[in-house]
C-alpha cells in the first residue's frame, strides 16, 4: 500500500470506511472530499459507452451521451481476432477518457449454455477458451488508455429466466472446466481492475457472498488483485458479501450498506482488518483511475464509425453460398426486402443498450455503389408477427422484377433481451411467410440476418446464400454491403454451435429449470462438444464460416515434449489457393484418445487468424501447455494430465480438421494420491512397482480366483475383467483366509511405500 493511501485510511473515520463500500449514487463511487479521495465515475458497455446524459433518473434508463455502437459479444468473438478485440477495447478507453469515465462495465464472459438465453448476444461463446482469449484482449486494449475493464458476470449466470434468486446447481468438473475457465484465463491475461459478481446462486450460495468464488478461488488461486462489484441490485446481504471478498455494493443504497457494515464492525461481527482492506483496494483502484484521467481528451466520430465497419465487416459469417451467389455483381438489379433493412437491428436491449453517433441504413448502403436498380419493400412489420398480404404481394412484385432478392431478416427487439429468455429459435411468422412467398418468384435470394443468437432455418434450401450479421452494431449497414458486393472477403466463424432444432441442444431438458433451481446435467458436454460426442448434426457447428477463396493446410509438425514438459509446439502451413486475397482462421483441437474419464471428442485449444493474399502461404505456429491436456480431477482439487497419447488437429473448423498427429505426454499428479482400501486393482496394475507387489501377492494366494485368472480361456478373460474393478479390501473376502484383514494396511502401506 503507497504511503499517501497508508495515510488517508488511517484518517478515515468508521462511517466513511464503510459508506465507501457502496456506491455514491447509480454510476459513482464515494470520495470524500476532505481526504482528497476524488468520486470516479463507472458506466455500461462493452460494445459501446453508455453514459448517462446529466440529470439522467435514479435507474439509469435514460438515452445516453452518443457514442461509438460496436458489434455485440456475439460479433466480436466471431472474428476469432485477438487483436481486433484489443483494437476496439483501445477505442472504447478513449471514448470513455472523452467522457470522464474510469471503468467501462464488461466484457461478459458467461458461457452460451443455451440458445435461449436472452442475453446471449452480449456473451463470447460456448467455448471456454475462445471466450478467455477475446475477453483478454478486450480489457487489455481497454486498460491500455487507462480505463478499468469488468469482467462480468462472476460466475454461472447463463440465463435471464430468474436472473436474481436462481440457484445454478453445477458440479465440480463441469464447474472448473467449463463455466469458471472463460474467467479464468481472462482474469491471469487481461488482470481486469474490477470483476462484477453475479446475480444468481452458484450451488446455494448468492455470488455476491460466495467466499470460496471470491476468495479462495479469484483471489488465491487466480491471484485477481482489483475489487469485486456486485451487479446492480445483487447483493443479498452486505455484511456477509464484503466478508466473502465483494468491495463494492452498486448502485448506492442510501445509507442502508453504511449502517449494517458499521453495526457488524462494531458487534464484533466484522473485523476492522477486513473492511480495511476492502477499502485499501477501493482506494488503489480509485486512485489509479483518477491518475489516468486526461483533459481535453477528443476522438474523431467519422474515424470510430469507419473502424467500427471494419470491426463489422469481420464479424459476420457466411453460412452459404450456393452456386457462388456471392458476391453479387454491382451491376445487378436488387430487390432489398425487410423492414430491417430500413430500422436496422444493431444491438440487443437492456443495460448495453447505446446510443450511436450515427447509424447506417442498410438500404442506403447497398444503393451507394450500385449502378443498377435497387428497390426497396418493407415485406413485413416489426410491430407484430403476423403477415400483410399486401406487403407480401408487393415484395413479390419488386422481387419479380429485379435479378436477385436481398431478404433482411432477423429478431425484433421483443423477442431477445437482457430481463428475460427466448422461448423458441425460430423467425418471427411473418418473416417465414416472406421467405416462402418471394422462394415462389425468385430463385436467387440472399438472406441478411440481424439477431444475437442462433435462429433454426427450416426455409435453408429456399435461399442460395445466407449472411449471418447478428448485432453489427452502428456501421452494419456499410459492412453488409461490403461483404455483398465482394469489396470485403468473409472471414467471421461461428462462436458457437447452430442447432437443426432446439430439441438438440445439450441443456434443452433441464434450460431454464424449476423455480429457482438449475440443474446443469449435461456436466461438460456443452456446445460442440455435446454435437460431436453425441453424433449429432448440427445446422452449423463451432467453428464454422466459408470465404470467398479456399485455403489448403499441409506440413502439420508437432514436437515430443521433453523430459515431463508439457510444452508443445504446433506448426501448420496455411496456403490461399484461391484467386482474392482473405483471412482464415486456423483452430486447433486437442483430443486426449484413450482417458480414465469421460472427455469430450475434441477441446479447442489454438487458433490464429491470418492475412493471406492469393497464392499466398504462411506458417501458422501454436505453443500448447499443461491445460491443453488436463483435466480437473475432482478428487486431487487440480488440473491433471493422464499420461498418453494425444490428437492434435487443424483445421477450419470443429467439423473439418484437415490434418491430425498424434503426441504422447506424461501423467501429473499435483497431489500425493494415497493408495487405500477401495483402490481397485487395475489401477494398481498400471504402476510397474505397485503391479509387481500384487502379483506377488495374489501368487501367494493360490485360490481358485487367481488360479483362473492365468488361464487363456473366456473364464481366464471373465475373471481378469472383475478383478480390473475390485478393490483391495475385497481381496480379503475371496483369499480363503490366506489374505486376512489384519494383512491389508501391510499390502497398502508396501503399495505407497512403491511409488
Amino acid at each position: 500500500m503507497s504511503e499517501k493511501i497508508k495515510d488517508i485510511l488511517s484518517r478515515m473515520t468508521l462511517e466513511e470506511k464503510a459508506e465507501m463500500c457502496s456506491g455514491a449514487d447509480f454510476w459513482n463511487f464515494k470520495g470524500i472530499e476532505r481526504l482528497g479521495v476524488p468520486s470516479i465515475l463507472v458506466t455500461d458497455g462493452p460494445h459501446g459507452l453508455r453514459k448517462q446524459e446529466e440529470g439522467a433518473d435514479h435507474l439509469g434508463l435514460n438515452d445516453s451521451v452518443p457514442a461509438t455502437c460496436f458489434p455485440s459479444a456475439a460479433g466480436l468473438a466471431s472474428t476469432w481476432n485477438r487483436d481486433l478485440l484489443k483494437a476496439v477495447g483501445r477505442t472504447l478507453g478513449t471514448e470513455a477518457l472523452a467522457e470522464k469515465v474510469g471503468v467501462l462495465l464488461g466484457p461478459g464472459a458467461n458461457i452460451k449454455r443455451s440458445p435461449l438465453c436472452g442475453r446471449n448476444f452480449e456473451y463470447f461463446s460456448e467455448d471456454p477458451y475462445l471466450s478467455e482469449e477475446l475477453a483478454a484482449s478486450h480489457i487489455s486494449g481497454l486498460q491500455e488508455k487507462g480505463v478499468g475493464g469488468s469482467l462480468k458476470h462472476f460466475a454461472v449466470n447463463n440465463q435471464e429466466h430468474r436472473r436474481m434468486s436462481t440457484d445454478a446447481v453445477v458440479d465440480e468438473r463441469t464447474l472448473r472446466e467449463i463455466y469458471l475457465a472463460s474467467f479464468e484465463g481472462a482474469v491471469k491475461k487481461g488482470q481486469p481492475w474490477t470483476v462484477m459478481s453475479a446475480y444468481n446462486k452458484v450451488n446455494g450460495t448468492f455470488a455476491s457472498e460466495n467466499h470460496r468464488l471470491l476468495t479462495k478461488i479469484l483471489r488465491e488461486e487466480w491471484g485477481f488483485d482489483g475489487i469485486v462489484v456486485s451487479d446492480w441490485g445483487a447483493v443479498n446481504e452486505r455484511v456477509a458479501s464484503l466478508k466473502a471478498g465483494l468491495e463494492l455494493e452498486m448502485p448506492g443504497t442510501y445509507g442502508i450498506g453504511k449502517k449494517k457494515i458499521m453495526k457488524a464492525v462494531e458487534n464484533g461481527e466484522l473485523e476492522t482488518a477486513q473492511l480495511d482492506q476492502s477499502v485499501e483496494r477501493l482506494l488503489e483502484l480509485i486512485f489509479t483511475v483518477a491518475e489516468h484521467q486526461k483533459e481535453d481528451v477528443s476522438f474523431d466520430k467519422k474515424v470510430h464509425h469507419s473502424f467500427a465497419s471494419e470491426v463489422a465487416a469481420e464479424s459476420m459469417v457466411l453460412l452459404k453460398n450456393e452456386d457462388d451467389m456471392l458476391p453479387i455483381s454491382k451491376e445487378k438489379d436488387l430487390a432489398v426486402i425487410g423492414a430491417l433493412a430500413r430500422k436496422p437491428r444493431y444491438q440487443g436491449g437492456g443495460s448495453s443498450n447505446i446510443n450511436p453517433t450515427e447509424l447506417d441504413d442498410i438500404y442506403d448502403e447497398l444503393c451507394r455503389d450500385n449502378t443498377a436498380q435497387v428497390s426497396y419493400s418493407e415485406g413485413y412489420g416489426l410491430g407484430g408477427d403476423e403477415a400483410d398480404e399486401s406487403l407480401l404481394e408487393e415484395a413479390k412484385m419488386h422481387a419479380t422484377e429485379a435479378e436477385a432478392a436481398v431478404l433482411v431478416l432477423g429478431l425484433p427487439d421483443a423477442y431477445e433481451s437482457e430481463g428475460y429468455d427466448r422461448t423458441h429459435l425460430s423467425l418471427p411468422e411473418n418473416q417465414l411467410r416472406l421467405i416462402e412467398a418471394v422462394s415462389e418468384v425468385q430463385s436467387n435470394i440472399v438472406v441478411v440476418l440481424s439477431n444475437g443468437a442462433p435462429v433454426e432455418m427450416p426455409w435453408l434450401s429456399k435461399v442460395k446464400a445466407v449472411l449471418e450479421g447478428y448485432l453489427g452494431g452502428q456501421a452494419l449497414g456499410g459492412a453488409i454491403a461490403k461483404l455483398l458486393y465482394g469489396d470485403v472477403n468473409p472471414s467471421g466463424k461461428l462462436a458457437e454451435t447452430f442447432p437443426m432444432k432446439l430439441e438438440d441442444n445439450p441443456s434443452y431438458l433441464n434450460f431454464p429449470g424449476d423455480g429457482d433451481r438449475v440443474e446443469y446435467k449435461e456436466g461438460i458436454h456443452v456446445g460442440y462438444r455435446y454435437y460431436v460426442k453425441k453424433k449429432i448434426e448440427p445446422l452449423f457447428p463451432f467453428g464454422y464460416g466459408l470465404s470467398y477463396t479456399t485455403f489448403e493446410y499441409a506440413n502439420l509438425e508437432v514436437e515430443e515434449p521433453e523430459n515431463g514438459d508439457y510444452h508443445v509446439k504446433v506448426s501448420v502451413d496455411v496456403k490461399n489457393t484461391g484467386e482474392r486475397a482473405g483471412k482464415e482462421v486456423v483452430q486447433l483441437y486437442v483430443k486426449d484418445i484413450e482417458s480414465i474419464i469421460s472427455r469430450p471428442e475434441k477441446e479447442l485449444k489454438g487458433f490464429e487468424k491470418v492475412h493471406l493474399e492469393a497464392g499466398e502461404t504462411q506458417t501458422v505456429s501454436f505453443n500448447l501447455d499443461k491445460r491443453s491436456f488436463a483435466f480437473y480431477d475432482v478428487e486431487i482439487e487440480d488440473w491433471r494430465v493422464e499420461g498418453g497419447e494425444f490428437e492434435i488437429a487443424v483445421g477450419l473448423s470443429s467439423r473439418n480438421l484437415r490434418l491430425s498427429e498424434t503426441v504422447t505426454v506424461e501423467g501429473s499428479h499435483t497431489k500425493e494420491e494415497k493408495v487405500h482400501r477401495n483402490t481397485t486393482i487395475g489401477d494398481l496394475m498400471k504402476n510397474p512397482k505397485q503391479a509387481e507387489i500384487i502379483k506377488g501377492m495374489m501368487a501367494q494366494m493360490d485360490t481358485p480366483l487367481t488360479q483362473n485368472m492365468d488361464d487363456s480361456s473366456d473364464m481366464g478373460d471373465m475373471m481378469e475383467a472383475m478383478m480390473r474393478y475390485m478393490p483391495l479390501r475385497a481381496l480379503s473376502n475371496f483369499s480363503e483366509g490366506k489374505f486376512p484383514e489384519e494383512a491389508l494396511q501391510q499390502v497398502i502401506d508396501e503399495l505407497n511405500s512403491a511409488k
